[in-house]
């Protein structure tokens, strides 16, 4: 069972500076590699152009200081966006060319298989990554014991903040957990409330007009200021603090509403909804509910897996 737990870093300022500094190299990579894909008549396989870096590193200084398995996901992402650009298209979306990254569109980098370790220093959990150091983390979970942690990204949001995701495998081999057939429930989305279930429970939409209402302000005090003015990012910062914390409001509604279906039930049945098909509601506000759907139903999906549910459509 493959899982993401992601942690806050607290990064002291010098490795913050190698931090980005390691993140605009990635990001210039990305650039070049695309440059060179778009330039070429057919595209070749990845592993091919992977085979190019280190003549790339003759020449270019910076990536030598960057992890070889960091370099090497530079290239795994382009690839990626061009594989799912091009679903799209057989999609029959409407889509345009991938373009190159700008400083604010390219934010993290990836360690994948080697180069990063958790570690104890002195009574603090850190995280060790090679080519950039020791970062202090804030490891408000544990990891599973059983767990094996395949690669970890790390990321600066737009509030300034750092993270680390780790992509886990957990052992699938658990002792079965006793079935009960009465333990069944079928779960509606909501207009007026969130979602209703079999058992009878309305779940209330969580309010949030507060936090949307100093989001907006945020953002409207923002389309008054100079853009790129020392102002001007002090409030850009503000308002992506606000859009973070609206965030994880929701996302912490969503997790413990999945968490208890998960752990309550046996089997969970979910209405099968397109969620852009939801009606308005009055006052031409979006049916808030319906637009959180499809985030409920995966996590729902995989905490059932998790718990040894079944999940029906």
């Amino acid at each position: 069972m493959h899982y993401n737990y992601k942690y806050r870093l607290d990064p002291p300022e010098a490795l913050t500076e190698t931090l980005l500094h390691h993140v605009d190299t990635c990001r210039q990579l990305y650039n070049h590699v695309l440059y060179k894909l778009n330039e070429a008549d057919e595209i070749p396989a990845r592993y091919k152009v992977q085979g190019t870096l280190p003549d790339l590193k003759s020449w270019w200084d910076d990536l030598n200081n960057v992890h070889s398995k960091v370099v090497q996901m530079v290239v795994k992402r382009v690839y990626d966006n061009l594989s799912t650009l091009k679903s799209q298209k057989e999609n029959g979306r409407a889509v345009g060319m991938l373009n190159w990254k700008p400083p604010r569109e390219y934010r993290s980098l990836t360690y994948n298989q080697s180069g990063f370790q958790l570690k104890n220093t002195s009574g603090r959990p850190v995280l060790w990554l090679s080519k950039i150091g020791e970062i202090p983390i804030r490891l408000h979970r544990d990891i599973p014991e059983d767990a094996s942690i395949k690669q970890v990204t790390v990321k600066q949001e737009p509030t300034g903040e750092w993270f680390a995701t780790f992509g886990i495998d957990v052992d699938e081999n658990t002792p079965e957990k006793p079935k009960n057939p009465e333990q069944v429930v079928g779960i509606d989305v909501g207009i007026l409330k969130y979602a209703h279930d079999t058992d009878g429970t309305a779940v209330e939409s969580p309010d949030f007009s507060d936090e949307r209402d100093r989001l907006e302000r945020g953002q409207r005090k923002l389309s008054r200021k100079e853009h790129g003015s020392n102002s001007w990012e002090k409030q850009r910062k503000t308002v992506a603090r606000r859009y973070a914390d609206l965030k994880r409001k929701r996302r912490d509604f969503l997790h413990k509403l999945s968490n208890y279906y998960a752990r309550e039930y046996e089997l969970v049945a979910v209405e099968d909804l397109d969620a852009k098909g939801l009606v308005e509601l009055p006052g031409n506000s979006r049916n808030r509910a319906g637009a959180s759907w499809g985030t409920f139903l995966r996590m729902l999906e995989y905490k059932c897996e998790r718990e040894e549910r079944t999940l029906s459509p």
